[in-house]
């Protein structure tokens, strides 16, 4: 009787766990999966300063037949702003009007002369006194200290200070060049017949109106006025090189809970598995890729995550915001998941192809995993500079095929680091 009492225990003891005989028991957990997107907002996203007359040994002022030149990498939807003293004043530049100029119509990059997109701006900022003569000027050993004005930027045909100044044809010639693709180069001529010379100054690349200044407005306190009373663009461009930089959404993406010996998104340094990687990758969209792996062998739950945390729809994930996913699994599981950098043409965050060990000796993963995440390139599109090319998803689609192999990013651009862009937690439930 005795014996027959032990068995019995020993029957429901197997049946309450729902192992076999010398099975160990398997720790099981909820997990949710946060990933933000940390990206800092920029207002520009490109800068630089001309300084340096062509031909010349170090930086200075461009007299009469002299011309400065400054190059840069910008997309459809973007615009120049640039600006350059007018040396024989009190406060006067050169500027395109504060929207900036349209670097694209369409598809079509802009080339030519843009001289007639210049004006002559006062920057409000100091009382005007007789072009070349007056004691407070720059090349009257008065740069800087005369009677502060209050006023606002003004286009200099609108100011009634008696003076008179030449067309901004009569001292300038502006043109640019397009490399056919991305690549601008402006050129900046101080005229062989101009009155005055031209001092250094800024260019900066932006989506959003007046960088520099807004017509009809005072002068921001960003650095305009060294440059329009002194020529001295220092100010203005650490403003401005603050502000500008690299900045992308995050792309809706999908995930998988998988056995160790499953690599169910990539395999590294081998090429796309064509399983709906690409399109992530390329487009930003998981669908097909979340339906690859729902029938994957091996996938024991998977999913796609499209929704910022707060929103009412589906969307990419701008700075600041969140995607979250939660699903249940025991120890021996592993998650992977993948989502696009949406201003390149296929780069994805991941972690490895192996992807995440959901527990560690029994105890469930825990807290931010960052470290554990790459930035990979899916190897089927060719690469452009980020943020600009013309086949990234913002812009054109279809770019040049590539035939590569999945691998971490290594091509010939510059990408901050992983942290500074996405951080990721886990957190058992």
């Amino acid at each position: 009787m005795k014996t027959t009492l032990i068995l019995s225990a020993m029957a429901l003891a197997l049946i309450l766990t729902g192992c076999e005989e010398g099975e160990p028991v398997r720790e099981t957990s909820m997990f949710k999966v946060t990933i933000e997107n940390v990206m800092v907002e920029k207002d520009f996203l490109y800068s630089g300063v001309f300084n340096t007359p062509v031909g010349a040994m170090e930086p200075g002022g461009a007299g009469p037949g002299n011309m400065y030149q400054f190059s840069f990498e910008a997309g459809p939807g973007t615009l120049l702003s640039f600006a350059s003293m007018y040396v024989k004043s009190n406060d006067l530049f050169y500027a395109p009007s504060g929207e900036g100029i349209e670097l694209f119509s369409g598809s079509v990059a802009l080339s030519g002369d843009i001289t007639s997109q210049v004006m002559l701006y006062d920057a409000g900022t100091e009382v005007n006194e007789e072009p070349g003569t007056g004691p407070n000027q720059p090349l009257n050993g008065g740069g800087g200290v005369g009677t502060a004005e209050g006023g606002v930027v003004q286009d200099i045909s609108m100011v009634m200070d008696g003076f008179t100044y030449p067309t901004v044809a009569e001292n300038l010639m502006v043109t640019i060049e397009n490399d056919g693709v991305t690549g601008f180069t402006v050129t900046i001529k101080n005229l062989e017949g101009s009155t005055t010379p031209i001092a250094p100054g800024v260019w900066v690349i932006h989506t959003a109106d007046n960088p520099l200044f807004e017509v009809g407005m005072a002068d921001q306190g960003s650095g305009l006025e060294g440059l329009a009373e002194d020529g001295d663009p220092s100010a203005l461009a650490t403003h401005l090189d603050m502000n500008s930089g690299y900045v992308s959404p995050l792309a809706p993406g999908a995930w998988a809970v998988h056995a160790s010996s499953v690599m169910p998104i990539f395999t590294n340094n081998s090429s796309d598995m064509g399983e709906g990687l690409e399109d992530l990758a390329e487009n930003g969209d998981p669908s097909a890729l979340a339906a690859s792996l729902m029938a994957k062998a091996g996938v024991i739950i998977s999913g796609a995550f499209n929704t910022p945390v707060g929103s009412m729809g589906p969307g990419a994930l701008l700075p600041g915001s969140s995607y979250e996913f939660t699903f249940t699994a025991e120890e021996g599981d592993y998650l992977s998941f993948a989502t696009m950098l949406v201003h390149t043409n296929d780069l994805f965050f991941s972690p490895s192809d192996k992807g995440i060990a959901l527990f560690s000796r029994g105890t469930a993963v825990s807290g931010e995993i960052t470290s554990s995440i790459m930035l990979y390139d899916a190897g089927t599109e060719v690469n452009e500079l980020p943020g600009v090319g013309l086949h990234q998803p913002a812009r054109l689609n279809g770019g040049e095929d590539e035939n590569g192999n999945v691998r971490i990013v290594d091509d010939a651009f510059i990408y901050p680091a992983v942290s500074d862009l996405v951080k990721i937690t886990i957190t058992p439930m």
